[in-house]
């Protein structure tokens, strides 16, 4: 089997012009989800930001972020973990408050889902402002997880979300500048 490829992925991507509104590019990913070879490399890809670790859990947020962190998970053989929209989670939660564009979010998760000292990989879809995966950071921080890394599908740079982060090792698969 041929290594797999950022530029394929790349390519895949397509761009949709306003939408969710006016302004805004939108990168969708559903052409890397449809199409089985490159859904696997994307998660060969992805899997890479663990090397070198053992891996717990692999957490995921939501919603997207759960579709790559789920098969993650299983290809390293770890726990997944979901990091939800307030109000979703059955079980008790810890939560946090973050700034988005226009308001404020608030992203959960189980007071049980990681153990102090467990080696965690955080997986999402995309990392634009980073306020949603310093939300998720926080709230492993706070379990005493042991963050070996943060992967993302896709970067946009130019929103400056990395500096958000902490010194994590943070693995962006594409970057747009």
């Amino acid at each position: 089997m041929a290594m797999p490829s950022a530029d394929s992925l790349r390519a895949a991507i397509r761009d949709v012009v306003d939408f969710p509104k006016p302004g805004i590019v939108f990168k969708d990913i559903t052409p890397i989800l449809a199409d089985a070879a490159l859904f696997h490399d994307a998660i060969t890809l992805l899997c890479d930001a663990a090397a070198g670790h053992t891996i717990d859990k692999v957490v995921g947020i939501d919603a997207r972020g759960f579709i790559f962190a789920a098969a993650v998970a299983d290809r390293l053989g770890a726990g997944f973990v979901p990091v939800r929209k307030k109000g979703k989670l059955p079980w008790k939660t810890r939560q946090v408050a973050y700034s988005l564009e226009y308001g404020e979010s608030v992203v959960e998760l189980h007071d049980d889902a990681v153990a102090p000292g467990e080696s965690v990989l955080l997986v999402d879809d995309l990392l634009a402002t980073g306020g949603t995966a310093g939300a998720a950071l926080e709230l492993l921080d706070g379990l005493g997880a042991k963050v070996a890394g943060v992967a993302f599908l896709i970067e946009l740079a130019f929103l400056g979300g990395r500096e958000k982060l902490g010194a994590h090792r943070i693995e962006s698969i594409l970057i747009y500048d």
